[in-house]
């Protein structure tokens, strides 16, 4: 049976820009109590990339995926399962890649239901873990004729200082170390099964994270708030990084801000953040909304020779200057493979 992909909210389904500015006010007045949201002071520059992108007519694609395979990390709840339900209605088969195989379980049984699309499953991993992250890649490798597409989406916020199994603080962890290995793993498999891409979900908070090679894991010092932007600009990087190596094999790669989602994530804001994300609630993304960019990057045709940029808002955006220097993007590669003991040249 063909299913069609979900239909795409028109603008007139999104917030007004005056209720857009409202909200940025109200940000404004609480800022120094919750600046770790996705959302932050912009220069002019990037004002008008987020005003044409708002007047830009919803993006929509009919791309079919029959006989393509997807891995999505991450993708029992929020931004990942939407992503999940519209890759399988497009004939995708789809592998949720996730830590609570409970919840995993009954997100795959809420997939086919929606999708109408049988082809769909899920396989245990904890980008935590080193040894997750291999016996996952493993049985990727040995199971599967083809890898069209990754998604890596998984990721933590701002949470209490914590260590993963290999000793590494969790955000950088997670959310850099953990997908790096995880794709290091799998490129052969998606090189073979090119054209393919790779779409890692980074966020509009990598603009103020610094990479700190000396002390990577916050070991001397930890702020929440800066570890998670930190990982963020780490997911640009290396994206920016992974496209240089993978000119002229087939395989593009991407970044993105989804947006300001309304997610599981926010369960490690304080207090006062809570009650600010909530305030502005109204203006924010739902899951499904939140979904459009990775899904863009993941289809749409245009972009196949496109490879290493960052997109929002289902579109070419500017990235920091940070996130553009090529120079720090090697280094951390090479701090990466040497903190996870892997040669990927």
């Amino acid at each position: 049976m063909s299913v069609q992909p979900s239909k795409k909210l028109n603008t007139a389904e999104v917030s007004s820009t005056a209720t857009r500015l409202q909200a940025q006010r109200l940000y404004e007045r609480t800022r120094n109590d919750s600046s770790i949201v996705d959302v932050t002071e912009r220069k002019t520059s990037r004002v008008e990339v987020a005003n044409r992108n708002f007047f830009r007519a919803a993006w929509s694609s009919a791309e079919r995926l029959e006989d393509k395979t997807v891995v999505i990390t991450g993708a029992n709840t929020g931004i990942g399962k939407e992503t999940a339900i519209d890759l399988a209605k497009r004939g995708a088969k789809v592998i949720m890649a996730c830590r609570d195989m409970e919840r995993a379980q009954a997100a795959v049984k809420e997939v086919i239901e929606i999708s109408g699309n049988e082809n769909v499953v899920c396989m245990k991993l904890d980008l935590s873990d080193s040894k997750s992250i291999r016996e996952f890649a493993e049985a990727i490798n040995k199971g599967e004729p083809r890898l069209n597409i990754l998604i890596n989406n998984a990721g933590v916020m701002v949470c209490p200082y914590g260590k993963t199994a290999d000793g590494f603080e969790m955000q950088i962890g997670v959310n850099h170390f953990g997908h790096f290995l995880l794709t290091h793993l799998l490129i052969d498999l998606i090189k073979r099964s090119a054209p393919a891409r790779i779409v890692t979900v980074s966020s509009m908070a990598h603009a103020w994270g610094t990479i700190n090679l000396e002390d990577i894991n916050s070991e001397k010092s930890y702020d929440k708030k800066g570890a998670y932007s930190q990982s963020k600009l780490a997911n640009v990087l290396f994206t920016r990084s992974l496209a240089k190596r993978l000119e002229g094999t087939g395989v593009t790669t991407y970044s993105l801000h989804p947006g300001v989602v309304q997610t599981d994530l926010w369960r490690h804001l304080s207090g006062p953040q809570q009650f600010v994300m909530k305030a502005i609630s109204p203006f924010t993304k739902n899951s499904t909304q939140g979904a459009q960019t990775s899904i863009y990057c993941a289809v749409e045709p245009t972009l196949e020779k496109e490879s290493g940029g960052y997109y929002s808002d289902c579109a070419p955006a500017d990235c920091s200057a940070a996130g553009k220097d090529d120079a720090l993007a090697e280094k951390l590669w090479a701090l990466t493979c040497q903190q996870l003991s892997v040669t990927w040249e």
